[in-house]
């Protein structure tokens, strides 16, 4: 166990069992102690909360750890045992966990790991048995499909966050309508195209079909140029292929027909239907930038253009798939920093799939510390770990900070026998420390975008209750939450969002979008002289006076 890794991050906070709130505080007052070596303190505490809900394992799991470091060697594996009993079957990380070391030579260390192993291969036959997946191949049988459908539509009905919206549709006659879809596919990629168009419906960005990549490979090759929707018209933002520059493809133009349809026609036929989306931004970023002009690499869409004098013009764009488009994309950095005029830092946090975004910031952060304000700019953070960003924001304040809260689903099967309603299991805000070593105590700006997703928008949420700040930008895609993944026939997988996290005071943001404090849009006619308008908006309210009231 160490604190903030994993262990502690996904099973001792991140699970929290029904009667959350006093187990809460108790495994975060656990960690505290465990991080500053009160080990004595933290078998305590681990163990009450363990005892409060003996079937959830992690409580058990960090006492043992906290025994070992305490040299105890029978009461670690004593309270490993009953981990192991209570569902612990993380044989992997036990092994790395240098917590455990002082087992490595016990005699009993061996079976354990073999029960823990046992078991979880146990579990993955249970929830993912082998029938219902293969491999991919073009076509798949009759059975396979409807198997495959009869799968998604089940975990959807009985793990999809959003029962409300399971009524509304009319989950189960939808299941009856995309039944006869399905078996008049006559492709394994046409296939999942009726999978994507169902799982649409339920109108959720955390909720989707991933194909295998020999049907992405085919249908999904996309273009070496950015677009995206600015004050209702399909602007070229980005223009990476030289051949499509010279021929005057260039960022500025509009978009205006695709294959001789309206821009607009033209995405309501061939993308809108097929896009998760949790939100109009998302749904219109969704279309008009992650999935506009996409399609087979043997294609080339003719687009119709016209460039700020007016004048009219079409060529075709070609298609690449997704190695050949990855090379010849210029990928963002997950960190960049430059200083701007006014001693202003401008961070941009492009993502955070990895820890290395917060490193590389707490790297640069004596730089950082010498401006006179801050602007964190989330515009094309997609997401990845919310404790990267977490990380990050421990920098800001000077007091531990709230998280978002969060709801799932409490499925009892007596419970529906007996008559009673849904359930709903609900946890509390989380509080995260601030970083000791480290404090900027200038004025911080937050930018956010329709892009701005996931656990981008759990750093927004916190930012906002901090009220270290203000946000300036476009609403954010409003769409978090935890994904249960499973794979199909036919290679590919599905992902069932099974969360809905909320501000700490229950105010939604899943399904509406992070809403800025400055309500800031780019414009056409900035976008062409190269000016970034929400970047310049907050410049100019860092350049306005201190009033002293």
């Amino acid at each position: 166990m160490r604190p903030l890794a994993p262990l502690v991050t996904l099973i001792a906070i991140a699970a929290m069992p029904a009667n959350a709130q006093s187990e809460q505080q108790l495994l975060q007052d656990a960690n505290k102690a465990y991080g500053e070596k009160r080990y004595p303190e933290a078998v305590s505490l681990f163990s009450r909360a363990f005892e409060m809900n003996p079937s959830e394992p992690s409580g058990a799991y960090n006492a043992a750890c906290c025994h070992a470091l305490m040299g105890d060697a029978k009461a670690s594996l004593r309270y490993l045992e009953r981990a192991v009993l209570a569902g612990f079957t993380d044989a992997d990380n036990a092994v790395k966990d240098t917590d455990l070391e002082l087992l490595h030579s016990d005699a009993r260390w061996p079976g354990l790991l073999d029960r823990m192993r046992t078991r979880k291969i146990r579990e993955a036959a249970f929830w993912q048995s082998s029938a219902l997946t293969s491999d991919y191949k073009d076509q798949l049988t009759v059975d396979e499909r409807i198997a495959g459908l009869s799968r998604f539509w089940s975990e959807v009905k009985f793990n999809f966050f959003d029962t409300d919206r399971l009524v509304e549709i009319d989950w189960d006659r939808l299941y009856l309508q995309y039944l006869p879809k399905v078996r008049a596919a006559t492709s394994t990629a046409e296939y999942y195209r009726v999978l994507t168009e169902l799982c649409a419906r339920l109108k959720d960005g955390h909720t989707y079909i991933h194909p295998d990549w020999v049907v992405r490979e085919s249908t999904q090759a996309r273009t070496l140029i950015r677009t995206r929707m600015i004050e209702g018209r399909v602007m070229v933002t980005a223009v990476f292929d030289e051949t499509l520059r010279t021929k005057g493809l260039l960022p500025g133009v509009e978009i205006t027909t695709v294959d001789g349809l309206p821009v607009k026609a033209y995405a309501a036929a061939q993308l809108t239907p097929y896009q998760s989306a949790s939100t109009p931004q998302d749904l219109e970023t969704r279309v008009y930038t992650h999935a506009f002009l996409s399609g087979p690499p043997s294609e080339s869409p003719l687009v119709g253009c016209m460039d700020a004098a007016g004048k009219a013009f079409s060529l075709r764009v070609p298609r690449l798939g997704g190695a050949a488009r990855d090379k010849a994309m210029p990928s963002e950095p997950p960190f960049t920093l430059r200083m701007l005029p006014g001693q202003v830092a401008h961070v941009s946090l492009n993502g955070f799939d990895s820890m290395a975004t917060a490193d590389q910031f707490l790297a640069a952060f004596p730089e950082i510390a010498k401006a006179k304000a801050l602007i964190l700019d989330m515009r094309a953070n997609l997401g990845g770990n919310a404790n990267v960003g977490f990380r990050i924001l421990a920098t800001l304040g000077d007091c531990p900070f709230a998280t978002s809260a969060w709801s799932t689903r409490d499925y009892k099967p007596v419970f529906r026998a007996w008559g009673q309603p849904n359930r709903f299991f609900q946890r509390g805000s989380g509080r995260v420390p601030i970083d000791p070593d480290r404090h900027f105590a200038g004025p911080v700006i937050v930018l956010t975008g329709p892009a701005t997703y996931s656990a981008a928008e759990d750093f927004a949420v916190a930012f906002d209750v901090m009220q270290r700040g203000v946000i300036f930008g476009e609403p954010t895609g409003g769409s978090t939450g935890m994904p249960l993944v499973f794979k199909l026939p036919g290679g590919g997988l599905a992902l069932v969002c099974t969360r809905r996290d909320t501000y700490p005071d229950g105010r939604a943001f899943v399904g509406v979008g992070v809403i800025p404090g400055r309500l800031v849009r780019p414009t056409v006619a900035d976008l062409r002289i190269g000016r970034d308008t929400v970047l310049e908006a907050a410049l100019t309210e860092l350049s306005r006076p201190i009033v002293v009231k």
